[in-house]
């Protein structure tokens, strides 16, 4: 038979191989539908998904996004953003402490209102760095960007904590909003990689003339017009984003509009979710074994390492050495790639073991190309051809799509399993992108694995 569900579905006598029902079961029809997903839901309560869900990685992605004029102020220079990755580490103090409480306490945390906390945690640590961001202080005799790494560290708790408490309060409602959730999640990306580029980080330059030696050498100086507004107006933008993902989740959590939208689940202590036979599912998905339920959690590990963890820290040394416009383009791109995976995921629909793990598997392919690119960094394969530059771009884009919509397809079949799954999906996701960002962080700073590419006039 052949091995990609979609072409064809095996007769109902044909006996199922050991692997074959470890990596799917049932009919194409069951797993990959496009219909269902529009149909029975509320448009309001989809845009409070998708408000709610931006106020997820807001401000992380929007300090480092803003490094390009954060290291002309701090006293750190370019070492910053590995100061900056270190306090990100430190957010995961979050979820650490949420789960210790949720388990060992006697008096369980409200979920509601520890959203609330947290949403606001978020949003008045943008709204103090907007202000402190450029206060220093001695530390050990050597002068520190103190406020913003302390501020950092808080917004990033918000960030961190995210993963094991918003994910599974969305598993209240009907499984389609788990869909907007993660669009709004993508445009925490997005949103702050447009702000940028209006304020005018990311453009090339140009190179002006400056001298002419006695030889008749020409010394050209790569110069960059000022941003249109600077960071302070920058990070004001995202607490006003975060202002609004609280208004959103406030209204999610109140509306009876919305609370006519949850499934028919019981949630007891512990965020354990059972969910009714007649939940009214788009997809039916059936309950896995318990060696399904390890490989799904360890492959939302594994991407979670690379995607999460890595990717953003290669990215440059992979699509610089193409040229500017390369690295921008692959940067913008891929951006742009997380949230439209998830909207096509409205319309194309799917949970299928099978085809999660055939999209795994070309996520890696991409993977070990995204990387050699980087490695080789600053002669990287037709590094001086346009084709060269085509494929790391594209390659970029495709990655971080399929990322995206795999990562959601696991999301939706852990989610049908009720249980604390939902729980354990994020608190994998943060182990593993825990686990990459470190070794990544070593393996650019204390070895010669990567090789910036020169960049200049």
């Amino acid at each position: 038979p052949l091995p990609f569900p979609i072409l064809r579905c095996p007769p109902l006598d044909e006996r199922k191989s050991e692997l074959s029902l470890f990596l799917n079961w049932g009919s194409p029809k069951k797993s990959l539908e496009m219909l269902p997903m529009l149909r029975n839901r509320s448009w309001i309560v989809d845009l409070l998904a998708i408000f709610f869900g931006i106020g997820t990685w807001l401000g992380v992605n929007g300090t480092f996004i803003q490094l390009p004029l954060l290291v002309n102020e701090a006293p750190e220079g370019w070492s910053l953003p590995s100061y900056l990755s270190v306090m990100v580490q430190i957010g995961n103090l979050g979820p650490l402490l949420y789960t210790a409480i949720q388990k060992y306490s006697p008096k369980k945390l409200n979920d509601g209102w520890t959203i609330h906390g947290v949403l606001l945690v978020g949003a008045i640590s943008c709204l103090l760095t907007a202000f402190f961001y450029n206060r220093t202080a001695m530390v050990n005799g050597t002068d520190h960007s103190l406020a913003l790494f302390v501020l950092t560290c808080f917004t990033a708790v918000n960030a961190c904590t995210s993963s094991v408490l918003f994910m599974p309060y969305m598993g209240r409602f009907k499984e389609q909003y788990m869909v907007t959730y993660f669009i709004g999640e993508g445009l925490s990306g997005l949103l702050p990689s447009v702000t940028a580029l209006i304020q005018g980080i990311g453009e090339s330059g140009d190179c002006i003339l400056v001298n002419v030696t006695e030889t008749g050498e020409e010394i050209f100086e790569l110069q960059k017009t000022p941003p249109r507004f600077d960071t302070r107006i920058f990070f004001l933008i995202l607490f006003a984003l975060m202002v609004l993902s609280y208004v959103g989740y406030t209204l999610l959590n109140s509306l009876p509009l919305a609370r006519r939208e949850h499934a028919q689940v019981t949630v007891t202590e512990g965020n354990k979710y059972v969910y009714g036979e007649t939940d009214n599912h788009p997809t039916k998905v059936e309950k896995l074994t318990r060696g399904q339920y390890t490989y799904m959690l360890l492959l939302i590990g594994a991407i979670s390492l690379f995607s999460n963890g890595m990717f953003g820290s290669i990215q440059s040394y992979s699509s610089a050495p193409y040229g500017a416009n390369a690295y921008h383009l692959a940067a913008t791109l891929s951006v742009i790639a997380n949230p439209v995976a998830c909207f096509m995921a409205m319309f194309l629909h799917f949970t299928s073991l099978r085809l999660i793990t055939w999209l795994s598997i070309l996520a890696g392919i991409l993977t070990s190309y995204v990387f050699t690119t980087a490695a080789l960094s600053p002669l990287p394969p037709l590094h001086d051809q346009t084709s060269g530059a085509v494929l790391v771009v594209t390659a970029w884009t495709l990655l971080l799509g399929i990322v995206s919509y795999t990562k959601l397809g696991i999301t939706t079949v852990m989610r049908a399993q009720g249980g604390q799954s939902l729980v354990w999906v994020g608190a994998i996701t943060q182990l593993g992108s825990a686990i990459g960002s470190v070794s990544i962080f070593f393996a650019i700073n204390y070895s010669n694995l990567f090789q910036a590419a020169e960049t200049g006039c």
